[in-house]
């Protein structure tokens, strides 16, 4: 074959070009490309840092934060709960204060009611012993004829009532 037979007079040529070659991709990849990435993954290292950095920053400054809403916020619940108590004691001491105002003149007004309702039967009582003593003497008078006198019919009524 004569393509194998030539080999041995071009080998040398062809390894030489190879080399070449290779040698210019080695340099431009090397001299352009590499720096180029390399700088490439040196910025991408940086932002990831920085980024990392700035978010490392945000969390402590959001704990800083949430410590201080919680201080603040149960401050506001202990004042609240102040204020509840206190308020709850005010209307506690006022409605006692009424309660005890609205009694005293129940008191007062049930009292008058009792002296009102004892002169009413006093006077309901003085009334029925002049209607027993009239009704007495008109019976007395139409039984038996005789006329009996105020006293005798009011002593008798009396009587009769108390005993």
């Amino acid at each position: 074959m004569p393509q194998i037979a030539q080999l041995a007079d071009t080998w040398f040529s062809q390894v030489f070009w190879l080399v070449l070659t290779f040698g210019i991709v080695f340099l431009v990849v090397g001299r352009f490309m590499v720096p180029k990435v390399q700088a490439t993954m040196d910025a991408r290292d940086a932002s990831v840092a920085a980024d990392l950095a700035a978010a490392e920053a945000a969390r402590r400054e959001a704990d800083a934060q949430e410590e201080r809403w919680r201080a603040e916020e149960n401050a506001a619940r202990d004042t609240a709960q102040r204020t509840l108590a206190g308020a709850r004691a005010k209307a506690a001491a006022t409605t006692e204060t009424t309660l005890a105002a609205a009694g005293e003149a129940s008191s007062a007004t049930v009292a008058a009611a009792e002296a009102s309702i004892a002169s009413a039967t006093a006077a309901a009582m003085a009334e029925i012993e002049s209607v027993a003593v009239e009704a007495a003497q008109d019976i007395v008078q139409r039984l038996s004829g005789a006329t009996v006198t105020n006293n005798e019919a009011a002593t008798a009524v009396k009587a009769a009532l108390n005993g």
